[in-house]
């Protein structure tokens, strides 16, 4: 426990003195609009990959992405990474396990498709469920200035014990529903089902709160299977907010907060890259709203809106991406309560010494295809992309999510 004290601090202050002393990333370039109807998608075969000298490699679990895998000689396994479908952000998910009849250290040779490359620095586990990053000493991903890398390399020690490889932490279907389990056994919280995706599976809302809906909140998460620190930045809101403390009981019943923290359960449970199991990414469709995931939200928060005679004053989507940064709508706007997002912001990041926030408003004042403009275009809701860095420490990520809500119940007291 000491060591891991020790190492998170020694993380903690290399990411803040990136943050303070970095110039800030620009983020994304304007989002392109694209046709959301329903396309094919390629879906891996799951099995487990019998490979020379008694060396296994498997996909066959939730999450997994593994599309191929070969033994290249003595000491060299190759494993093949493709999407779901293309074009697609170039951001390889990849999730697999390992095993051999005899100890024996390897390495593993991540290979993608064209235009693809190397993004998220590997995780390991005993276990499957608890995962730490690989040591730096075994991992090199090799690449020309200025470029990304199209190969990475990663060394593992095996055994006839099972080693789990993946992106990030493995946050299935079935961690989510645990997690909400937990959350509906306070007696403030109840589920609605509001639709079913593509491959059927149950589109859930959680309730929590006990107000009158005469001023909601909305958040969601995992629009994009892999971005699992944006979705344990949202666990961490959320459970500030259900805290049993004075102020969060006094902004429950006065403000009732909707919450869907797995948008896409489709994407996750196939081990997508970024789209559902209708080929789409959903963070495109809120103009369209052709696919199930955020048709039923849309239909859920303005029948809800019909209902109540309410409205909704704030949204959060929680993302995942190179670096932390916050889109915001463009702040000449104003919306159902004008300034909230500049304010929460940097009344929140205040409370982590060092850190300068990265906000980027939208240069426009037209609606976009992505969640952060319906909730504001369309409901007035006071909205932002929260996105956070694949490798920002997990204590920050609490952090972050706990500061956010905390400034939230105190500006809207």
């Amino acid at each position: 426990m000491k060591i891991q004290k020790i190492l998170y601090l020694f993380f903690s202050v290399i990411w803040l003195a990136s943050c303070k002393t970095s110039a800030q990333w620009e983020g994304q370039g304007p989002i392109q609009i694209v046709p959301t109807d329903s396309k094919p998608i390629q879906m891996q075969e799951k099995q487990a990959y019998s490979l020379a000298d008694g060396v296994f490699i498997s996909n066959d679990f939730e999450g997994a992405r593994l599309n191929g895998a070969e033994k290249v000689n003595d000491t060299l396994l190759r494993v093949l990474i493709l999407p779901e479908n293309e074009p697609i952000n170039p951001s390889p998910w990849y999730a697999f396990k390992l095993w051999a009849e005899s100890e024996k250290s390897m390495w593993i040779e991540f290979s993608y498709s064209e235009n693809s490359f190397h993004r998220y620095y590997p995780k390991i586990s005993q276990d499957g469920r608890y995962f730490q990053n690989a040591d730096s000493a075994d991992f090199f991903a090799p690449a020309e200035e200025g470029k990304r890398p199209e190969k990475a390399y990663l060394k593992v020690d095996l055994s006839a014990d099972t080693l789990w490889v993946a992106a990030q932490d493995l946050v299935g279907t079935k961690d989510a529903e645990e997690w909400k389990a937990g959350l509906l056994k306070l007696d403030f919280v109840s589920k609605e089902i509001i639709g079913k995706s593509t491959e059927g599976r149950d589109l859930e809302i959680l309730k929590i709160g006990e107000a009158d809906d005469q001023e909601m909140l909305m958040v969601i998460s995992m629009q994009h299977p892999p971005e699992v620190t944006g979705y344990l930045a949202m666990k961490s809101f959320v459970e500030t907010i259900c805290e049993d403390s004075p102020e969060a009981r006094a902004f429950r019943r006065k403000y009732n907060l909707y919450l869907m923290p797995q948008m896409n359960p489709d994407g996750v449970a196939n081990g997508h890259w970024r789209h559902n199991a209708g080929g789409v990414d959903t963070n495109r469709d809120w103009v369209n709203l052709n696919q199930p995931e955020p048709k039923a939200l849309a239909a859920f928060m303005e029948a809800k809106v019909e209902q109540s005679g309410g409205k909704f004053i704030f949204a959060a989507d929680f993302h995942s991406t190179w670096e932390d940064i916050f889109y915001t709508i463009n702040e000449d706007l104003e919306g159902n309560k004008p300034g909230l997002i500049p304010k929460l912001i940097k009344r929140s990041s205040k409370r982590i010494p060092g850190y300068d926030p990265n906000i980027r408003p939208t240069e426009t004042n037209e609606r976009s295809v992505t969640s952060n403009s319906y909730f504001f275009f369309v409901h007035g809701a006071e909205s932002m992309t929260f996105e956070v860095g694949d490798n920002t420490p997990r204590e920050l990520i609490r952090q972050k999510g706990e500061f956010t809500a905390r400034e939230l119940m105190r500006l809207l007291k």
